[in-house]
């Protein structure tokens, strides 16, 4: 018998009724042949860790554009700890954790360098707009592997371009992933990147700890930790035997609350602002200078464009930026180095 025949009847035995089995997948866009060894997921997991998009998440800006301290998130750090979280409350609630990992570690393969700023810009400047969580998915459909793509399931795929909220309330039926592990990842990456976002703000001096609104702290607790672990079990209490991921009406008000905080009083400070604006506008010059002279792209180009336009491709191109990648290249392209003899 094939070990992945061994563990996909474990998901039959053991996991709730509510969890996607691998071997129920949907499918590929493109049909392969099984692997002996990993179920569907693990294999789309594998592929998602292994991928060049992947890699350049540890130069992306999450918060806190290139921090010169060691302990500040970044793209990279974040998808870790959205993974972590995800995959315990799965666990508990006896869901398919490798199919919660894959679409976590995938989840913001698309976004773009300098955070949501930059995903603001592109928004602005390309014709067809911009959305990070779309842009994963052309990742994983279209970019990586030189333009043939991951050919991911259609499990690992629902759930990367759905787990986007924004500013979307927690319990919002409105694009939810069909499965509960894409719901899972849902709403791990908003207990990671509150809490998260919380404590580099704290730490880069931007806020304090009392100045927390304590009607939320009281209800989720004080520090980082006591805040994650609140919310996670209050998820897993609320949701174990349902078919569907919910919290209770409390945590899930503090949750937004803190939420609402970071949206209108740390992220608009302007001990933040002042850098991004300077790299959007960096991100931006990039952009038409690359529309403009689109030799640049084209000849370090691996894959057929097809009917892409040149603004799609440079939107890809930029996107697909590390931190360090697009100030480097604004640097040699526009500004004067000294004479060399």
């Amino acid at each position: 018998m094939k070990v992945r025949k061994i563990l996909e009847q474990a998901e039959v035995d053991n996991l709730s009724p509510y969890a996607c089995l691998s071997s129920k997948t949907r499918g590929r866009q493109t049909p392969i042949e099984e692997c002996d060894v990993r179920t569907a997921f693990q294999r789309d997991r594998d592929r998602i860790l292994h991928s060049k998009s992947f890699r350049r998440l540890k130069d992306k800006t999450q918060v806190f554009l290139a921090p010169i301290g060691d302990h500040y998130r970044t793209r990279l750090t974040h998808t870790l700890e959205v993974s972590q979280i995800a995959r315990t409350i799965s666990k508990s609630l006896r869901l398919n954790e490798d199919l919660t990992e894959a679409i976590a570690l995938g989840h913001d393969l698309g976004h773009t360098p300098f955070g949501h700023a930059g995903e603001e810009a592109l928004d602005e400047i390309f014709p067809d707009g911009f959305r990070h969580n779309e842009q994963s998915l052309r990742v994983v459909d279209i970019l990586e592997r030189d333009g043939e793509g991951l050919n991911l399931t259609f499990e690992v795929r629902d759930g990367i371009i759905r787990h986007s909220k924004g500013r979307e309330k927690i319990a919002s039926y409105e694009n939810r992933p069909v499965t509960l592990e894409g719901q899972v990842v849902r709403i791990a990456d908003i207990i990671a990147y509150v809490n998260h976002d919380i404590e580099d703000a704290i730490r880069a001096g931007v806020i304090e700890q009392k100045d927390l609104p304590e009607e939320y702290i009281r209800v989720v607790g004080s520090s980082h930790g006591s805040r994650i672990d609140s919310m996670v079990k209050d998820v897993i209490k609320n949701s174990i035997d349902l078919p569907e991921i919910k919290m209770s009406d409390n945590v899930m008000n503090a949750t937004e609350g803190l939420r609402e905080y970071l949206y209108d009083d740390v992220y608009p400070r302007e001990e933040i602002q002042s850098e991004i604006r300077k790299a959007t506008k960096a991100l931006k010059e990039l952009f038409f200078y690359f529309v403009d002279h689109p030799q640049y792209i084209l000849q370090s180009l691996r894959r057929d464009i097809g009917d892409d336009t040149i603004q799609r491709v440079v939107c890809d191109f930029v996107a697909g930026m590390s931190d360090k990648m697009a100030l480097n290249t604004y640097e040699r392209l526009f500004l004067p180095r000294p004479w060399a003899e």
